[in-house]
């Protein structure tokens, strides 16, 4: 028995990984190949760093707008390590090196950049990959480094509203492009900006919806054992009676990932065809198995 949870908890914390590297390299595709080349400055190291080299890169050929990312993102990282310790930042240390990394491995792929005469498909793909990269990283409740670490820094000295001065800031970084680029720039970086935020908002909803099911049953006796062995999840039920029919009924309610939830509803159609089943989409289940701390 203790084989197959320390098994189970292998495979959790593989896959954890696995999702925060994905998250990572989307985020750095994002940038490298669509958002730098466009000088779509959203905000963050990413803006910052291309408005940067504007200037710097005229005249210094060798500090390309990858490198002033990296240097700016290393500086950051040991403020983050002065200001909040290893513990507080492990994960965002991690974050940072690999996403600089890929960064800089990207350089040597052989690909004209931008990739496509068309501007606003390499402003959409900026925005999905970066946004469904950083929605990754942050249901993994991790960062990629940057901006946030100065977020987190100010949130544990100060009360200032975090949120509100990222956003600004981010603002005035896009709003600079208007003078820095051009209007045709500026106006998308500020677009991205916006569209990023409803888009990290509503893939992290998608990755953390389960499904709440409840299932009103009068054979419990065969779905039970189906929810507890073979989907390995628990269940709350109680005795219920029917207003209409009188008779009594066992009401069981449960929580699950989507897919198995769809499994459970396939089992009970066919165990108990008269049975009577209610699926609604949850947010934010906080519990083990759901969203616990790995990693």
């Amino acid at each position: 028995m203790g084989g197959k949870i320390d098994g189970k908890k292998i495979k959790e914390k593989v896959a954890y990984w696995a999702f925060l590297n994905l998250g990572t390299l989307l985020l750095a595709a994002g940038v490298y190949f669509f958002k730098a080349p466009n000088n779509f400055a959203t905000g963050g190291v990413s803006g910052i760093s291309i408005i940067l080299s504007k200037f710097i890169t005229p005249h210094v050929a060798w500090l390309g707008q990858t490198e002033i990312m990296i240097i700016l993102n290393v500086l950051l990282l040991l403020l983050g390590l002065i200001f909040l310790g290893w513990q507080g930042t492990v994960k965002t240390v991690y974050c940072s090196l690999v996403y600089s990394f890929e960064m800089w491995l990207m350089k040597f792929i052989p690909v004209k950049l931008p990739m496509t005469g068309d501007i606003f498909m390499e402003f959409v793909y900026a925005m999905l990959l970066t946004g469904a990269g950083s929605a990754i990283i942050f249901n993994c409740k991790a960062s990629s480094g940057g901006t946030d670490i100065v977020a987190l820094i100010v949130k544990k000295y100060t009360r200032i509203q975090v949120g509100r001065a990222l956003l600004l800031t981010d603002f005035l970084i896009a709003s600079s492009t208007f003078f820095i680029f051009d209007i045709q720039t500026g106006l998308f970086s500020l677009l991205g900006l916006f569209t990023k935020a409803f888009l990290v908002d509503g893939v992290i909803e998608s990755i953390g919806k389960s499904k709440f099911v409840t299932i009103i049953t009068s054979k419990p006796e065969v779905i039970a054992p189906f929810i507890l062995d073979t989907m390995h999840r628990g269940f709350t039920s109680y005795k219920a009676t029917g207003g209409y029919s009188g008779e009594e009924k066992t009401v069981m309610l449960t929580v699950l990932k989507n897919s198995e939830a769809l499994k459970l509803k396939a089992r009970i159609l066919q165990s108990d065809p008269a049975a009577f089943v209610i699926l609604t989409d949850t947010h934010e289940i906080l519990g083990k198995g759901f969203r616990d701390t790995v990693g």
